[in-house]
């Protein structure tokens, strides 16, 4: 037999192919790692029972996902995963990627509010600006901006879209603008839902808290933990 030759031998009934849980499995050489490799000779599948980087597991994404929502820092989730901060973000805005906004019901009544954090450094402000369904207090759209009429309209327009029976603000001048008088609504409580939600937000997401040495460096993984915890 030629030295570039792979043994290939019987293993016991204690190894499964992961992928059709059939026994025929056997030996079949090492990884770059020196990881025991096996072949499924029923649908020909090459494993390894045990992986060196632990974000290979199948259940990773779902505690990315539980703990991100449990307010867990880049930092915390790594440590608990046994994984790198660099894997974590990458597979934060993966997961984000494959997250549909949600359909939005016509004729409802929403409530819509700004909330101020910041990227970077204090001095770079950006605002959270989201609508909230009155009745499910569901988020149904969101946008992360400056305070302009920007990024305001790109929430305003999926409302306006999904004939929206009214629209509650705060007094802020830009509304006036935006929203035509007779959808429009600024009175006391009118925002009461959407002000506690603001409340639960800087609880649960470490990068929103007032007082706290936790922040977001880009703009994108800011995007995408919001999206990850809106719509999950």
């Amino acid at each position: 037999m030629s030295k570039n030759s792979t043994w290939c031998s019987r293993v016991s009934d204690d190894v499964n192919c992961p992928k059709c849980n059939e026994k025929k499995v056997v030996k079949n050489g090492r990884t770059k790692n020196y990881k025991q490799q096996y072949y499924c000779k029923m649908c020909c599948h090459r494993f390894i029972e045990s992986f060196t980087n632990q974000a290979y597991k199948l259940n990773t994404n779902k505690k990315i996902i539980q703990l991100t929502k449990e307010g867990l820092g880049i930092r915390s989730t790594a440590r608990i995963l046994n994984i790198s901060t660099t894997t974590l973000l990458k597979r934060i805005v993966s997961i984000a990627s494959s997250i549909t906004k949600p359909i939005i019901s016509k004729g409802k009544t929403y409530e819509v509010y700004e909330l101020c954090t910041y990227i970077r450094h204090k001095k770079n402000y950006i605002w959270l600006v989201y609508a909230l369904e009155k009745n499910s207090k569901k988020v149904v759209s969101f946008n992360v901006g400056k305070r302009t009429n920007k990024t305001l309209n790109r929430v305003l327009e999926t409302l306006k879209l999904s004939d929206a029976k009214k629209i509650f603000t705060d007094r802020l001048k830009n509304y006036r603008y935006l929203i035509e008088e007779k959808l429009h609504s600024v009175k006391r409580f009118g925002t009461n839902h959407i002000e506690r939600k603001n409340l639960t937000l800087r609880t649960h997401l470490k990068r929103l808290n007032r007082r706290t040495i936790c922040f977001s460096k880009s703009l994108v993984v800011f995007t995408a933990v919001l999206k990850i915890y809106f719509w999950t």
